[in-house]
């Protein structure tokens, strides 16, 4: 970390626990959306669902320090108009007032952990829409994944349609993350990427809730990506996921991408942070350049 920004971080959060909503109170804000309609964000909510590894190294985003660093210099870079965490690393941003008029979205949901049996029990753990807004976010995200033979899935349909419902009554956005899960060869939760199977997802997900005007949704690049996005009239962003391919490879499915006209921009995390050749800056900044 920055001429020791850890250890008064680590003091704040020790002696003053009351500076966080403080530091969010006398925060600048900013709308979601400028004039342009474009966004770039980047995700840093894995470690909470305990998403360590990038591009077969497991413990990538262990260490919070190196984490928080790599967030400062992607949050600096022009462009960028935000970030998407959980609790602890929205807090911490906010003491190293890094979310000076920005974008903030707080994830909501991941209780059902990966590789655990309550692997699709995806209750709500983290931020709820009263939190949000008295935190002066833009937004909730959350996960939904639907398997058809895991019955926890109709508590995480009922448990997101709330949570839209709740932040729309308060007019913030819900940022809906909708999967079809199949189970692998092990019994394992694999993520159905098969056009088809996001374009039921998608299908689902917009209409959860009393209302869908504040609902925007959270794709991945497929393979027809035309084809899925006619599902929905909705706003969306492009996630990034931890890329099999190069980064030219995903540079170019996320250009293509955003040329589809219910896209509005890129939310994006381990693809950014820590790119092949650890140059965060310069991954950013190819990713803003596609928009």
């Amino acid at each position: 970390m920055r001429d020791g920004a850890l250890q008064t971080l680590r003091e704040t959060r020790a002696l003053r626990p009351e500076a966080i909503l403080e530091a969010a109170q006398r925060r600048s804000r900013r709308p979601m959306v400028q004039p342009s309609g474009r966004l770039m964000l980047v995700a840093a909510d894995h470690p909470a669902r305990g998403a360590l590894t990038v591009r077969g190294r497991p413990d990538a985003m262990a260490n919070r320090a190196e984490l928080l660093d790599r967030l400062l210099t992607a949050l600096e870079r022009p462009g960028v108009d935000g970030v998407l965490g959980t609790p602890d690393v929205l807090e911490d941003l906010l003491l190293l007032g890094a979310l000076e008029d920005k974008v903030v979205i707080g994830s909501m949901n991941r209780g059902g952990v990966p590789e655990t049996v309550f692997e699709m029990d995806d209750r709500f753990t983290a931020y709820d829409a009263a939190s949000i807004e008295e935190m002066g976010f833009n937004a909730g995200k959350m996960l939904l994944r639907i398997d058809p033979a895991d019955a926890a899935t109709a508590s995480t349909l009922a448990g997101c349609a709330d949570a839209v419902s709740a932040l729309a009554d308060r007019r913030l956005t819900a940022l809906v993350e909708p999967f079809w899960v199949r189970r692998g060869p092990d019994g394992r939760a694999v993520n159905d990427l098969r056009p088809e199977a996001m374009t039921r997802a998608l299908a689902i997900a917009q209409g959860l809730g009393r209302t869908s005007a504040y609902t925007w949704l959270k794709v991945p690049v497929v393979d027809h990506m035309e084809a899925v996005m006619e599902a929905s009239t909705l706003p969306a962003l492009l996630l990034g996921g931890d890329p099999p391919g190069t980064p030219d490879e995903t540079y170019a499915s996320w250009e293509k991408a955003l040329r589809l006209p219910t896209v509005r921009g890129l939310v994006v995390g381990r693809s950014l942070l820590y790119p092949p050749d650890d140059d965060v800056a310069a991954a950013v900044d190819t990713a803003v350049g596609l928009l």
